[in-house]
């Protein structure tokens, strides 16, 4: 899959399937990402072989990524991976880091939409995100796009520092979560991508 996308500001962007060679991209993308942002990381995302580890996960078939591409730079990634337990095949977890620079362009929305596609296509009914407490523009994202905090568990996980952080749990209907982003772009040229 690769498509061109144009984003807010008109800046043409390639959106297409992470493959195995893009790991040295890949890696370069992380570490150009602020201190701010890797900090509530799972996993020190600037260690190569952590990378390269959470890249093989895709050979399984349970891990799909994503990324957007902009003078052969990535520039944003994003995943969804389906839950493996029997009792949430019907669940998948999405994940969108946007480059610094392209943020508040519509970038995210188009990633979330890409990952939507995927989670539809597995037939799976539900999605869920999780996020440290201080991710603040994420969550409000998440909220625009439809999703629901469902639980918060303080003390839960740690941040990059070492440092415990509440983690929020915020799940959509894979229905309602269209109906969402559709209606976030009514007036774009959004229609043309389904």
């Amino acid at each position: 899959m690769e498509k061109t996308e144009k984003l807010k500001d008109g800046t043409s962007v390639l959106i297409k399937e992470l493959k195995k060679e893009d790991l040295d991209r890949l890696v370069n993308f992380y570490r150009t990402l602020p201190v701010g942002d890797r900090k509530y990381l799972r996993v020190d995302v600037t260690n190569k072989e952590v990378v390269a580890r959470r890249l093989d996960l895709m050979k399984k078939g349970g891990v799909f990524r994503l990324v957007a591409d902009h003078a052969g730079k990535i520039i944003a990634e994003g995943a969804l991976e389906l839950a493996e337990e029997d009792w949430r095949k019907h669940q998948g977890e999405m994940r969108v880091i946007v480059a610094k620079p392209f943020q508040r362009k519509g970038l995210g929305a188009i990633m979330m939409r890409e990952l939507y596609f995927l989670a539809k296509k597995k037939k799976l009914s539900q999605v869920v995100v999780q996020m440290m407490r201080p991710q603040k523009a994420a969550r409000k994202i998440c909220h625009k796009l439809g999703f629901l905090e469902q639980h918060i568990i303080p003390d839960y996980v740690k941040d990059l520092d070492g440092k415990a952080q509440d983690m929020i749990l915020m799940m959509a209907d894979i229905k309602e979560f269209w109906k969402e982003l559709d209606h976030f772009y009514q007036d774009d040229d959004w229609r043309r991508s389904r």
